[in-house]
């Protein structure tokens, strides 16, 4: 079949509500924001429409039932935002618990996954199907 191909796993966590609050998306935006203490940067930077950036922020902080920027309207010095303590809380948490997640994905991965370990499927892959 040509090149060899490793078979790996990606994961993502998404938090739900009643409605999905927080991701991958809003982590980056999050730490995006807390680098350029701006939330129209940080979404330009990610090639996201103010607009957009806007409504996930809205979407989770009325999920989570919290604010998630603190917002200064511009002036002599300027505007900008920074994450509120909560904000900063919830992904110091997200970012632990995927770290967590990822570990324990590689481990149970590479258990049940070690017959591809060259590419391809090892002759006792039938009996692994087999043992259910």
């Amino acid at each position: 079949m040509g090149m060899e191909q490793k078979l790996h796993v990606v994961l993502s966590a998404r938090l739900f509500t009643d409605r999905k609050c927080f991701g991958p998306g809003l982590a980056e935006l999050l730490r995006r924001v807390d680098e350029l203490h701006s939330l129209r940067a940080a979404a330009q930077s990610m090639k996201m429409a103010y607009s957009k950036a806007w409504t996930v922020l809205h979407t989770a902080e009325e999920g989570l039932g919290f604010a998630l920027l603190e917002v200064r309207v511009g002036g002599k010095n300027g505007g900008g935002a920074s994450l509120t303590e909560d904000a900063r809380r919830m992904l110091a948490a997200y970012e632990r618990y995927c770290e967590r997640l990822r570990g324990a994905s590689e481990e149970i991965f590479a258990e049940e996954f070690a017959f591809f370990s060259d590419g391809t499927p090892s002759a006792s892959a039938e009996d692994d199907v087999k043992r259910g």
